[in-house]
């Protein structure tokens, strides 16, 4: 393995690139995080309001909605870098940590990645849409912010798409042979199968 000093300078660039795309992703995530704890709260509170003191809200009730699909979309590239997706796997936890790196590559340059711009180009209209009519709740009483909440579909195919981007040079880095920054999911056992 090439010692970290005699790392060519195109390849320091890949090496920045990526930690500065992990450090993006692992904010978000943290940030998005904490709407679970929120979101356990708000929910609490519609319960009691509604069986304690006989008064719903549809806005806080949507409110949960939207924390939940913000946590789930905007949290789906930070589950990617620490390797938390759902994987089924027969044979990658037998594979080498190179058979896993080239496994973990591939990957994500034929399916992750397409993946994410087809939703990111299958979103635009929808979202154009809801954005043209500044869409709101069906609900009397309802957010106004529908517009916003679909605007999270795009914003999940580019938190993906980067962090693919990032999974894929940390993996080509390993198979070249050159120490790659970030957690290494060829070392790791701890995947569940289904």
């Amino acid at each position: 393995m090439p010692e970290d000093t005699q790392t060519p300078k195109p390849l320091a660039a890949v090496r920045a690139l990526i930690r500065a795309l992990d450090a993006c992703t692992e904010g978000l995530g943290r940030t998005v995080a904490w709407l679970a704890p929120v979101m356990v709260v708000i929910t609490c509170t519609v319960v009691l309001l509604r069986y304690g003191l006989g008064q719903g809200s549809v806005a806080l009730q949507e409110s949960v909605t939207y924390m939940h699909a913000a946590l789930f979309m905007l949290g789906a590239g930070y589950a990617l870098k620490h390797h938390k997706q759902v994987r089924v796997d027969i044979l990658y936890r037998r594979f080498s940590p190179e058979g896993r790196a080239w496994v973990d590559a591939l990957g994500s340059l034929v399916f992750l990645i397409p993946l994410a711009m087809f939703i990111g180009w299958i979103s635009q209209d929808f979202v154009r849409s809801a954005w043209r009519i500044r869409e709101v709740s069906a609900d009397s009483g309802g957010l106004p912010w529908v517009y916003l909440l679909k605007s999270l579909i795009p914003l999940l195919a580019v938190t993906l798409l980067l962090q693919a981007v990032a999974e894929v040079l940390r993996n080509l880095l390993r198979l070249m042979g050159y120490p790659a920054p970030g957690s290494a999911p060829t070392d790791e056992a701890g995947e569940e199968e289904c």
